[in-house]
């Protein structure tokens, strides 16, 4: 309780106060060893919490920053009812994209859906897979259940998913997810860029950027850079 005090700067008996006071609240409670832990009502409110949107929250500073680092487009989108959703949105160029913060589209074809399907639970993954024939968009978009799957262990592999002119010509894209502690991933990022013959050089700068944004997110949200 000393601690508690110090680091709040405020009197000890203060403190134990407003301890007392969560605990008849039921927002703390007590061990059998003695030590305050997460009451029912607190850990009430943990489950409600939607952590997609958390992310969202914290991740439009860095996005922004990165939209500026990279002269790109910058997206960020959840997984929901096996599509994407698009949350951020940021860039010069934003408006010449034809993706819309709020807009559902299908996960197989873009960066940030093949990271986010990567990382489903292997049923779940399994049943995506299974789910129903997958329209080519582009000739480069991979409409092969049995490719797609090789596609997304890659992206496990290798922690990175790119996106080379299969949601639309012309169009490539790198993404990276964002990671819980425990591994599962909430959230992806993208960066958006025209598509040109060779883009091993650029999209490994775009790459190092995406990575050091994705850990900036995970950071503020969960208290880790890993």
């Amino acid at each position: 309780m000393a601690a508690l005090a110090r680091a709040n700067r405020i009197p000890v008996t203060t403190a134990h106060r407003q301890v007392l006071s969560l605990v008849a609240a039921g927002y703390l409670g007590l061990s059998d060893r003695g030590r305050y832990i997460p009451g029912p009502r607190l850990l009430g409110l943990v489950h409600r919490l939607d952590v997609r949107q958390v992310i969202v929250n914290i991740a439009s500073l860095p996005l922004h920053e990165l939209a500026v680092a990279t002269s790109c487009v910058v997206q960020l989108g959840t997984y929901e009812n096996e599509m994407v959703t698009y949350r951020i949105k940021t860039g010069e160029a934003a408006g010449l994209l034809f993706t819309q913060v709020g807009m559902q589209l299908e996960a197989y074809c873009s960066g940030i859906g093949k990271v986010l399907l990567a990382h489903l639970p292997e049923a779940q993954r399994r049943a995506y897979l299974a789910g129903g024939p997958l329209i080519a968009l582009t000739s480069r978009t991979i409409t092969d259940p049995v490719d797609l799957e090789q596609e997304l262990k890659r992206i496990r592999w290798r922690g990175y998913a790119i996106d080379d002119g299969e949601i639309a010509e012309g169009l490539a894209c790198v993404a990276v997810p964002i990671k819980a502690p425990d591994g599962e991933v909430h959230a992806a990022i993208s960066v958006s860029h025209a598509r040109s013959g060779d883009n091993s050089g650029e999209t490994g700068q775009i790459l190092e950027e995406l990575r050091l944004a994705a850990k900036k997110i995970e950071q503020a949200a969960f208290g880790t850079s890993n």
